[in-house]
């Protein structure tokens, strides 16, 4: 069967059923990376992901790699990096360094999906407050981050860099701490990694992935710039 190619006038994705299994939830092509589309997107459990040289590509693969707050897992090593201190975690400071940081580790490996066009997508949902960052600082240099989408009680994370041991590890923790204390339930990973394995992702089918994440939209969007609230800064790992 072919696959479905989508006019940027025209917002709406086939149902998410129709996606291939070889590639692994290939959905549509074409379409826009607009505000509108990315937030339908979102919302219909569909994401983008295409290289420099391809059309937009969408996808809703099945099984879904998911982390929530209770079963994230703190390494003894990441214990010993919190309890140290050695960096300061900001949010929503440097969104736009930190998607450049992170197009920069995957240009020349295997994933080489953040184009310039979606930076620049991704750039826009943030000055609108969907599109948030976490940055870990040594001094004046950020040397670990991540970025992602949150709809509802949902965090959609794209993608995340290190600088130094550990610190895109560091920006998760926080980052869960804080939006578990906003009522998130839900970490969507997109696809299995071993990265996101030890940190406690587990795979679910795509059905209950919509299941969950239709509940979790019925929930108020934590719109516009957050903030890290100062007494998450203080590790839990102390004793």
């Amino acid at each position: 069967m072919p696959l479905p190619w989508l006019e940027p006038e025209d917002i709406g994705f086939p149902p998410v059923e129709q996606a291939l299994k070889e590639p692994n939830g290939l959905l549509a092509a074409g379409g826009s990376l607009d505000q509108a589309w990315l937030l339908r997107a979102y919302s219909e459990g569909i994401f983008p992901w295409y290289e420099t040289g391809q059309p937009i590509l969408w996808w809703s693969p099945d099984p879904r790699l998911v982390l929530t707050p209770d079963t994230l897992n703190v390494s003894r090593s990441l214990k010993k990096l919190i309890k140290k201190h050695s960096f300061e975690v900001t949010f929503d400071t440097s969104f736009t360094e930190v998607i450049q940081h992170c197009a920069e580790a995957r240009r020349g490996g295997a994933g080489t999906w953040i184009t310039d066009d979606m930076q620049a997508a991704y750039v826009t949902l943030h000055e609108q407050g969907y599109a948030h960052s976490v940055e870990v600082w040594a001094g004046a240099d950020l040397v670990g981050g991540l970025y992602g989408i949150a709809l509802g009680k949902v965090f959609f994370g794209e993608s995340m860099f290190s600088k130094e041991d550990n610190t895109s590890k560091l920006a998760l923790v926080y980052l869960i701490r804080q939006i578990s204390r906003w009522g998130f339930e839900l970490i969507d990973c997109q696809v299995s990694s071993e990265h996101l394995f030890t940190l406690g992702a587990v795979e679910i089918s795509r059905t209950e992935f919509l299941q969950r994440l239709n509940k979790l939209l019925k929930h108020e969007d934590k719109n516009g710039k957050w903030s890290l609230e100062a007494d998450l800064m203080t590790s839990q790992y102390e004793h």
